[in-house]
């Protein structure tokens, strides 16, 4: 598991971001609100975002460098490629898998209030905030279940 990780924390950003957009777009979300979702989880500014992605920055360097990773994160719970985010042991896999389960939620059609856990009343413990199944993997799921360890 740990070389297929490292794969994961090598490859940038931006190779992964327009999946995630196509992802938002296909279930009728913005690229705006992709945008939103990736400056909430990690502090970054609109430009700091955008020149992250012309800089092809890996995800490990992307999630180490965070200006700010948001203490509400730590909320985002539900089962991504059959994982349940709350329970992945290893810390930078989780930020990534706290971005997928957050694109999921988006293109699920989910508020943006809930998915940013603005009402944090509302959804520590909702079970509607906890998806337990998944049609797709994520991107960067992925790329980690293509090839074996």
């Amino acid at each position: 598991a740990a070389a297929n990780w490292r794969r994961v924390y090598a490859m940038p950003v931006a190779s992964v971001y327009p999946s995630y957009i196509a992802k938002a777009e296909k279930k009728g979300r913005t690229r705006a609100e992709v945008d939103e979702i990736f400056r909430w989880l990690t502090g970054h500014s609109q430009a700091a975002l955008e020149a992250e992605l012309a800089k092809k920055t890996t995800f490990e360097d992307f999630f180490a460098n965070a200006p700010k990773m948001h203490p509400s994160r730590f909320l985002i719970t539900g089962v991504v490629c059959g994982v349940r985010v709350e329970e992945i042991q290893e810390p930078m896999m989780r930020e990534i898998r706290y971005l997928d389960k957050l694109i999921d939620e988006l293109a699920k059609g989910k508020a943006m209030e809930k998915i940013l856990r603005l009402n944090l009343g509302d959804t520590v413990g909702d079970p509607g905030s906890r998806v337990r199944a998944f049609r797709t993997c994520p991107p960067a799921c992925s790329a980690v279940q293509s090839k074996p360890g």
